[in-house]
């Protein structure tokens, strides 16, 4: 199994980012995926998750209405689309794959996570 985000980078507050998650080694198709992040001296935190078949979104309270996550089965990739970013959007980010199709909303309910990419939202 592989993760590989990117798209991170520095970007302004109120800037927008959209960062892309290349699967391999697995069906992705059939896992329901989700987004994490952690930030500097933090725990990891959810962010976004859904469904293997790309219904039944879920995104954390801090980001509704800011990010939006969707996947592309067919090219095996999960996206995260981030608007209207504050600087406590600073974090690196993580995709990770779940156990099953069905969307879990734990933060350790995952068998592989990706090496991350960093956001970092300044002046």
């Amino acid at each position: 199994v592989q993760l590989v985000e990117s798209g991170g980078g520095l970007a302004q507050p109120g800037g927008s980012l959209s960062l892309p998650c290349a699967a391999s080694g697995f069906i992705f198709k059939t896992y329901a995926m989700y987004w994490a992040r952690q930030a500097p001296g933090k725990g990891p935190e959810w962010v976004s998750g859904i469904k293997n078949d790309g219904t039944s979104p879920y995104t954390a309270e801090f980001a509704q209405g800011r990010f939006s996550i969707s996947r592309d089965n067919a090219n095996n990739t999960l996206y995260l689309q981030m608007n209207s970013l504050k600087p406590e959007d600073t974090a690196m980010y993580y995709c990770a794959k779940q156990f099953g199709p069905d969307l879990i909303t734990h933060i350790r309910y995952s068998d592989y996570w990706g090496q991350g990419t960093q956001v970092t939202v300044a002046t």
